[in-house]
């Protein structure tokens, strides 16, 4: 990814600001109305109001507003974002300030599901390698959408005639309109966007990527036949991880560090608890979560690991002592040993 694309879309998520609040909250960054974080996120919410703790599930342009929105946005203690924006930050830290500001204190909450990389054509466009010189809209430019576009399009050097820096919920009438040729769309499969509308098989679809400098980067996936109303073949596709994200609280520095430490540490508790009721009852992709599928370079939240304690009580139980201020080693290796004993109880 070139660093300017990063330096503008970092720019623009810096800017969400935090303005203060007159209470404490709590708040889980998502993204788009019909998108699969805001559906993921709402799933998360209910199991803290079983809890009798409200969650506020907030939209948003993507990942990278995400991401900054837990270290600079008041009253949010977590944010949804796509593993390939985690990768290609990481990649600049070192050498630049702008992005260590950005990055410093954010921390894993939870890796969860694989989403994969939609690209909805017109049905002559049949590969990559036919976007060039066509128009194509690659999402707002502080979303994941539009990071990962631009990386796949720099990887394949396609060339777009025009690209609209606009998010897939307005891609999807300019597509079906002749207005635009194509849009990418970075989703957990089965994205609403797409069983929500009504799409003409006989004139559109998913366009493969199957194109092998891109593995180094994505994983290959699939999306089986009937996933989505206009698709009745297998689509050979890429994939991101999608990661929940929070940041490291200092209990010692005042209320509200401590106060946010301790949602952190409860739902921490509450998702590994209720993670067989999410996989019934919530979005599909609970069902693919793999929580051991940690991201290179990134550390678990010392108030995530108090939670996993086995001993650990959220709010809504009797308290059992403050098991967020006796978590202070930052390795991953304690998270996964936490894991292990919180799933096989």
């Amino acid at each position: 990814m070139k660093r300017s694309v990063l330096a503008a879309a970092l720019g623009l998520a810096l800017s969400v600001g935090g303005a203060s609040a007159q209470s404490f909250e709590r708040n889980i960054m998502t993204g788009g109305p019909q998108g699969t974080y805001i559906k993921i996120g709402r799933d998360i919410a209910a199991l803290g109001a079983e809890c009798g703790l409200n969650l506020n599930v907030v939209e948003s342009a993507g990942s990278l507003e995400n991401f900054v929105g837990v270290r600079n946005r008041r009253n949010t203690q977590f944010g949804i974002v796509q593993s390939d924006v985690l990768e290609y930050l990481k990649t600049f830290e070192a050498n630049d300030p702008e992005v260590q500001k950005a990055v410093k204190g954010v921390r894993i909450m939870f890796p969860l599901y694989n989403e994969e990389v939609h690209v909805l054509a017109r049905k002559d466009i049949g590969s990559m390698k036919d976007l060039v010189g066509k128009k194509i809209a690659v999402g707002k430019k502080d979303s994941g959408t539009f990071l990962t576009a631009t990386l796949i399009m720099d990887i394949l050097q396609v060339k777009a005639g025009e690209r609209l820096d606009i998010n897939p919920d307005e891609a999807l009438p300019k597509l079906l309109s002749g207005e635009i040729d194509a849009f990418f769309y970075v989703a957990g499969a089965p994205a609403s966007l797409f069983t929500g509308n009504t799409i003409d098989r006989a004139k559109f679809h998913l366009v493969p990527i199957t194109e092998a400098p891109l593995l180094a980067t994505y994983t290959p996936t699939r999306i089986e036949p009937g996933t989505y109303s206009f698709q009745d073949q297998p689509v050979d596709l890429i994939a991101v991880k999608a990661v929940m994200m929070t940041y490291d609280y200092d209990i010692k520095r005042n209320a509200y560090h401590r106060d946010s430490c301790k949602t952190v540490a409860d739902f921490s508790s509450l998702i590994l608890a209720g993670l067989d009721k999410l996989k019934t009852t919530g979005h599909p992709k609970w069902k693919t979560v793999d929580l051991t599928a940690l991201p290179p370079g990134w550390q678990v939240g010392v108030c995530v690991k108090a939670g996993m304690a086995m001993d650990y009580k959220p709010a809504c139980k009797p308290a059992s002592g403050n098991a967020a201020g006796s978590m202070a080693d930052d390795t991953n290796e304690e998270y996964l040993n936490l894991l292990k004993q919180r799933l096989q109880k």
